[in-house]
């Protein structure tokens, strides 16, 4: 019987490879790796989008891109079907507490902070208090409400930590109204900016990191202003995501307390990664490991209560979280996501089919400046492979189990000829079978 409440934890361009538990010498997250080391840990998820309102728009809705946000400060639209709606239908709670960036609104027009979306492009949940965009985390103002309870206000501490503070709370009035009798299960959803850039944290996470000591990766170029501007992102970035974990610690201590920690799973992802110099490339849009990897560990329910530990290394795509996370809760996912349920990983005996390959997409030009600004579409098979297509033009072909670090591009080499064949058909037909369109090139 899988346990009935779920929540999600998810940070902003937090890349898979920057956790303990999946081997960063630079970080310490004791929180995450002990939801490891009792979960499972998905060392293969990936962004297929590596962008905020895409990858959102995926994840709420379990839908591609090029079906729900193509873009950059593109809308959902408003009569779009999210998880909460399918939790609804089973008679849950529903909450969201951060950071939205789903509502089209364009900054070059004024702070996002400011923007105030309608109850009706909320999502469907039934708590909501959050924000638009906001990229200041020690001035993040939120919103919520409607009518007469409609309220605006600057958060009073630190963005991840005030966040946290709500969904706290949040679990005791959960706690508090099961110990009373009642037994409607939840899911909730903690949407944290951090560690998007600026990269700042908390004055005593800071402290532990200065620019000299980070350990670059070893696809990160050794030219001086790339290495230099790498460390200084990187010495914020591994604070911000050690204060993300000591959050992490607050709300299992607050399921603990509230008598939910046997009742409740705990999913623990990122919306895409984060460049910080591999290539010479910074941020995020480009289909490098280092954008599209993203930490997925679902957790919270020790294996001795229910399911597997490990790690696995399924192809978990961002249009597979909402049917994974009702397959947690035991609820088929409804036709309208095409997104893969991995839940049965989780549970001996329940694992179904799962797709060959994950489809990757930029679908339209971003916008973004120091960043791959051009539409691309890819694909990352099972047996190790990834390629990746500019229209008309062959860009990326990589063996990632003697290549992780993608330092020999094979794509314009004849002897891999076979090989980019067979990835581009294989990409072709998720093109196809998803309703995409995109001009391949001829090979």
């Amino acid at each position: 019987m899988s346990a009935r409440n779920v929540i999600w934890i998810f940070g902003d361009q937090h890349r898979a490879q920057a956790l303990g538990c999946n081997g960063d010498p630079n970080v310490f997250t004791p929180n995450v790796d002990r939801l490891s080391s009792e979960g499972l840990n998905f060392g293969n998820a990936l962004s297929g989008f590596p962008l905020c309102c895409p990858a959102r728009g995926s994840l709420l809705t379990g839908t591609y891109p090029h079906n729900c946000v193509p873009g950059h400060e593109q809308q959902m639209p408003p009569d779009s079907q999210t998880i909460a709606h399918a939790f609804k239908a089973e008679g849950y709670h529903t909450a969201y507490f951060g950071k939205w960036h789903l509502d089209g609104f364009k900054e070059r027009t004024g702070r996002a902070a400011m923007h105030i979306i309608p109850p009706e492009r909320r999502g469907g949940f039934d708590e909501w208090v959050g924000f638009e965009n906001n990229n200041s985390q020690w001035d993040c103002w939120v919103h919520g409400g409607e009518g007469d309870d409609a309220f605006h206000e600057r958060l009073s501490g630190y963005e991840t930590d005030s966040l946290t503070d709500m969904l706290v709370r949040y679990i005791e009035d959960r706690g508090r109204l099961e110990k009373e009798g009642s037994d409607q299960p939840f899911f909730a959803a903690l949407s944290v900016q951090p560690p998007h850039d600026p990269y700042v944290g908390p004055a005593d996470f800071m402290s532990r990191h200065t620019p000299g000591d980070v350990r670059l990766r070893e696809n990160v170029p050794s030219i001086n202003w790339v290495e230099a501007r790498a460390r200084r992102d990187l010495a914020g970035y591994y604070a911000m995501i050690e204060n993300l974990d000591w959050n992490v610690g607050r709300v299992r201590s607050a399921l603990a307390t509230a008598g939910l920690d046997h009742d409740t799973h705990l999913v623990f992802f990122s919306d895409h990664g984060d460049m910080h110099g591999s290539h010479g490339q910074f941020r995020k849009t480009s289909p490098w490991e280092e954008s599209i990897r993203v930490p997925f560990i679902v957790g919270g329910i020790q294996p001795r209560y229910e399911g597997k530990s490990g790690r696995s290394e399924s192809l978990m795509n961002h249009v597979d979280v909402a049917p994974t996370t009702l397959g947690l809760c035991g609820i088929e996912k409804p036709r309208w996501m095409a997104g893969h349920d991995y839940s049965g990983e989780r549970f001996e005996g329940l694992s179904e089919s799962a797709p060959d390959s994950a489809f990757l997409q930029a679908v339209i030009s971003t916008g973004h400046g120091d960043s791959i600004d051009r539409p691309w579409r890819g694909v990352v098979t099972d047996d190790g492979w990834k390629y990746v297509a500019l229209e008309g033009q062959p860009w990326m072909l990589f063996n990632l189990n003697e290549d992780p670090y993608e330092l020999a591009n094979h794509a314009h080499n004849s002897k891999y000829r076979v090989d980019r064949k067979r990835l581009q058909d294989r990409l072709g037909q998720w093109i196809a079978d998803t309703g995409d369109s995109f001009e391949l090139p001829e090979v």
